[in-house]
């Protein structure tokens, strides 16, 4: 049996050639997600991608952040042996947003947010909040 620390350092690979896949296919290929899953709408990569090439004995990082960045320099890092270590990204399904980003070492989840949809939202949302404060109301006083 292998050791925890051995195995994850071993295989934490794995993760970051999934993050680089997935930025493949939603690049070439989105419809094919939506073949997995019938609700999700859109999966769309968010407003940072970090990739790191190992070749020649040395690491080097390369970090894209921002809403409008171009990823022309990530394809670079690509073709030149690089994998995707860290990814944001938005998922959007038919009454949801969700924000997150997604390491490939141990393919954790941070930062996940959900992000709302016009006002008539909002007021669904507070309507059934008070609908929920009524009915623990009348509970107690019953």
């Amino acid at each position: 049996m292998l050791d925890v620390a051995v195995a994850y350092n071993r295989y934490k690979f794995i993760g970051n050639e999934f993050l680089t896949w997935l930025w493949f296919i939603i690049d070439a290929n989105p419809d094919y997600l939506k073949t997995v899953d019938q609700t999700i709408v859109a999966l769309n990569i968010g407003n940072r991608i970090v990739l790191e090439n190992n070749s020649n004995d040395s690491s080097e990082i390369i970090t894209i952040k921002g809403d409008d960045a171009g990823l022309e320099e990530g394809i670079l890092s690509l073709r030149k042996g690089a994998v995707v270590i860290e990814m944001n990204l938005i998922y959007k399904t038919e009454n949801q947003d969700w924000k997150f980003s997604l390491k490939g070492e141990s393919l954790s989840f941070s930062g996940l947010k959900l992000l709302r949809r016009g006002p008539w939202k909002q007021k669904t949302i507070l309507r059934a909040c008070c609908w929920r404060k009524l009915i623990c109301l009348k509970k107690r006083l019953n």
